[in-house]
């Protein structure tokens, strides 16, 4: 394992990519604190760490105001900075016609994946402000879904083209203060939550077809890299995805 002296925190730590994700940085040295609203499910990724003193787990709903700020404020009296960010948690809503989808499912979409990203990256602008030396990263996980829509996804596809406005204004605005902002735009890791593609989605000729898909790892891979890079310089975008999958083209 190799020190690096610092702090990181991700939103949805708990399954999937976010949990990834965190391993990955506590075995390239990060202290890294784990956000999500399932508390088990954080100790799960606490235990597989391969320095699990180096986590701090926070269970918290991201969507949540007054639970964002007291996670941050645990952050800072426990870690005294934050150098990264990585706003990873999402819900995507049922796959259905825009005319079937109720106001509260768009609405529990653009909790968790748009206003959570925002109040996570506000907190977060506040203590890289703040501390010394002063600065630090946040990534947005954007997905494909912030450059083409799924067959039913208004909800979804919406959040994310927005979290590339949300990753433009926190990049322009972080200037001043030392804060890069990229966006890690990912397309069909093998999650639970990706595991639909193996069996056949709607595409958008109507047809359900397999998708390729790729390991998660590689996500975690491509995260690493964008933490390695100096303030000096930022990944502004960057795609992951599996090479096979039709994103690319028509179809």
């Amino acid at each position: 394992m190799t020190e690096t002296g610092k702090f990181a925190l991700v939103t949805g730590a708990g399954s999937g990519i976010g949990r990834a994700c965190a391993l990955a940085l506590v075995e390239a040295g990060y202290h890294v604190a784990l956000l999500g609203r399932r508390p088990q499910a954080l100790e799960e990724t606490a235990a597989q760490a391969a320095d699990p003193s180096r986590v701090l787990i926070l269970p918290a709903d991201a969507g949540k105001e007054a639970e964002v700020d007291a996670a941050f404020e645990r952050v800072r009296a426990e870690f005294g900075r934050l150098d990264l960010l990585f706003n990873n948690a999402g819900i995507s809503a049922p796959a259905v016609p825009i005319d079937e989808l109720s106001v509260a499912q768009w609405q529990a979409v653009v909790d968790v994946n748009l206003t959570a990203s925002f109040l996570c990256a506000r907190a977060a602008f506040k203590l890289m402000k703040s501390q010394s030396p002063r600065g630090g990263r946040i990534v947005n996980n954007g997905s494909i879904s912030a450059h083409a829509p799924r067959p039913n996804s208004a909800a979804y596809t919406s959040t994310k083209h927005a979290i590339t406005g949300l990753t433009k204004c926190l990049s322009l605005d972080g200037r001043a203060h030392d804060i890069a902002c990229g966006q890690l735009d990912i397309g069909n890791a093998l999650t639970e939550m990706a595991q639909p593609m193996t069996q056949g989605v709607r595409q958008a000729n109507g047809q359900i077809a397999v998708e390729a898909t790729m390991d998660v790892a590689h996500v975690a891979s491509a995260l690493l890299y964008m933490a390695s890079l100096p303030l000096e310089a930022n990944t502004q975008f960057m795609t992951v995805m599996a090479t096979k999958m039709p994103f690319v083209g028509r179809g």
